[in-house]
C-alpha cells in the first residue's frame, strides 16, 4: 500500500508543479477535453479527492453526499458545473493550494489502510489499493489534458503500470458498459515499459494480443488518444473492437478524440 501511495503522491505532485507554473491566461485556456480549462481540470480533481478523503474517513457522510450528487446529475447538472460552483471563489493558484492540501491528506490516510480494505465509491466499493490506482489514473489523464494544452511532452514513468493494469482489467467493462456482449477471449497484453523492460498480462500463447508502448496504451484507455495515433499492434476481431472504444474509467460510455485530435509537440 505504501508503494502505491508513493506513486500516487508523485503523480499528484508532478501535476501540482505544472499547475503552479501556469500563467493567468493559461489557467483559463480551453483544453481538448470538452473545452475544460486547466482550472476546470484541477477543480474536478480537487472535488473528487475531497470526496475520496471523505470516503476513507467518514463513509456515512460520503454515502449521503454521493446521493445528493447523483440527484444533481439526474436533474441535468453537468459534473463540471458542480465543481465550478464549489470553488467559484478561488483563482487558479488558490485552487491549486486547496487541492494540494487535500491530496496530501488523502495520501496520508490511504497509506495507513490495509490494501484490501473496502472503500465506498460511486460504483461498487473498491479495495484501498485499487482506490489509490484509480486516483492516480484520473490525475494522470486530466494532467495529460494540461500537458497537451501547453504542447509539451511529459516524461513517461513506471507509474504507468497502475493505469495499464486498470486498462487491461476493464476489457469486459468496456463492452458491458455499452450493453454489448463481452467476447470470450483473453488478450495477451505486452507493453514496453518506460526506461526498459516489459509488462505483460495474460497467456503469451493466446492468438488475441496487444503489443506496443505502455504510454500509448495508457493514452488510449484513458481516451486521450485515438487508436490510429498510437504505436500499438493488435489482433483483429474482438481485440480491435475493444481498443476502438476502450474506457478504463467509470461512467456512461464515452468517445475518445478523433484521429489526430490531440497533437503534441516535443
Amino acid at each position: 500500500m505504501k508503494d502505491a501511495c508513493a506513486d500516487l503522491l508523485a503523480e499528484y505532485r508532478d501535476l501540482a508543479e505544472l499547475a503552479q507554473a501556469l500563467t493567468p491566461a493559461q489557467w483559463q485556456a480551453n483544453t481538448a477535453f470538452h473545452g475544460w480549462t486547466p482550472w476546470d481540470q484541477v477543480a474536478h480533481l480537487c472535488y473528487f479527492d475531497e470526496t475520496a478523503l471523505q470516503s476513507a474517513t467518514d463513509p456515512d457522510a460520503f454515502a449521503r453526499d454521493a446521493m445528493a450528487l447523483g440527484a444533481r446529475l439526474a436533474r441535468g447538472e453537468a459534473i463540471g458545473a458542480v465543481a465550478r460552483a464549489r470553488y467559484a471563489n478561488l483563482d487558479g493558484p488558490a485552487l491549486a493550494a486547496r487541492w494540494r492540501d487535500t491530496f496530501e491528506d488523502l495520501v496520508a490516510v490511504l497509506s495507513r489502510l490495509d490494501p484490501k480494505a473496502r472503500l465506498p465509491w460511486y460504483g461498487p466499493p473498491m479495495s484501498a489499493r485499487s482506490f489509490a490506482s484509480a486516483r492516480l489514473m484520473e490525475t494522470w489523464a486530466h494532467g495529460q489534458d494540461v500537458w497537451d494544452l501547453l504542447r509539451r511532452k511529459r516524461a513517461a514513468t513506471a507509474r504507468l503500470k497502475h493505469i495499464a493494469h486498470i486498462g487491461v482489467t476493464t476489457f469486459g467493462w468496456t463492452f458491458a458498459n455499452r450493453k454489448l456482449p463481452v467476447p470470450a477471449v483473453q488478450a495477451f497484453v505486452e507493453l514496453a515499459a518506460p526506461g526498459g523492460g516489459v509488462w505483460t498480462w495474460g497467456d503469451p500463447d493466446s492468438p488475441d494480443f496487444v503489443r506496443g508502448p505502455a504510454e500509448d496504451f495508457c493514452l488510449l484507455v484513458t481516451q486521450r488518444r485515438h487508436l490510429d495515433d498510437t504505436g500499438l499492434e493488435y489482433s483483429a476481431g474482438a481485440v480491435q473492437q475493444w481498443l476502438s472504444m476502450a474506457q478504463c474509467f467509470a461512467g456512461p460510455p464515452a468517445d475518445g478524440p478523433p484521429p489526430g485530435g490531440r497533437v503534441v509537440q516535443s
